[in-house]
């Protein structure tokens, strides 16, 4: 039987091999902090990118990129203030990317929230 989290997972390793191939450099993966987790973190280009993984396996109850809650969006972005914190990074260009997977298909939404800022 596949618990949640093994299903969650999966759906990361597939976002994780799609952002490759779209030329993305991971970096860190289930970063934690005080204010939750951000599923990827990568290099894209000169942007350093945090991105956030959604599975959905039904349409039913919406797409991967409507699931996420201003309040989700808000621990992510204080998440990935915490980790430019504790890297001591400045002049950092930054994008929040949202990886969509709906059964075989998966996509990818770049600065889904929020425009890239310079920090």
């Amino acid at each position: 039987m596949n618990t949640k989290r093994e299903e969650g997972i999966r759906g990361e390793d597939r976002a994780t091999k799609f952002l490759q191939k779209k030329g993305y450099k991971i970096i860190e993966k289930n970063f934690r902090s005080p204010f939750g987790e951000i599923d990827i973190i990568a290099r894209d280009g000169d942007s350093l990118v945090f991105i956030e993984v959604k599975k959905r396996n039904t349409p039913f109850f919406g797409s991967p990129f409507q699931s996420i809650t201003d309040r989700k969006k808000q621990h992510i972005i204080q998440s990935a203030m915490y980790y430019l914190k504790n890297q001591k990074a400045h002049d950092v260009r930054m994008r929040f990317d949202v990886v969509g997977i709906e059964g075989e298909d998966v996509s990818v939404i770049k600065g889904a929230f929020g425009v890239e800022k310079k920090l």
